[in-house]
């Protein structure tokens, strides 16, 4: 199984204990493919640098540095203008497009509305992890 974590899972789960946390130890497991790009790494330096629970700069780099590592890194080149009510989302689906994701996970309203788009589902945490838990099967 690929998944697109958005933002707000990865700082949601590296703060707070929770589904977004249980999402990223799943990963940690192995229990899926992470799948991200460069613009989504950056997104993600940009506002743990920001962020008001302050992390050390060489904490930063190293959860950077994790994710990149441990993680399928693709370069979206299909653009997509899905995201109407916030077009900075669109990255999100133009990632998981390029490393033929089949989740988008996220808490943001604008991705959960649209549901699913080119077979990629957008769900949060709480529902990818019951995903996880009960794959559905293929073939059958």
């Amino acid at each position: 199984m690929r998944a697109v974590l958005d933002t707000n899972i990865i700082i949601s789960g590296i703060f707070w204990h929770g589904a977004s946390n249980r999402v990223l130890e799943s990963w940690v497991h192995k229990d899926f493919i992470l799948v991200t790009s460069d613009e989504l790494l950056a997104e993600t330096r940009r506002i743990l640098t920001g962020f008001k629970l302050r992390l050390p700069d060489s904490l930063i780099d190293i959860w950077i540095d994790v994710l990149r590592f441990y993680s399928d890194c693709v370069l979206p080149i299909i653009k997509v203008n899905l995201v109407l009510d916030d077009s900075k989302d669109n990255i999100f689906v133009e990632t998981a497009i390029a490393g033929m994701a089949e989740y988008i996970v996220s808490q943001d309203k604008h991705l959960l509305k649209i549901g699913e788009f080119a077979g990629i589902k957008m769900v949060s945490p709480v529902k990818f992890l019951e995903c996880l838990k009960y794959p559905k099967a293929k073939g059958g």
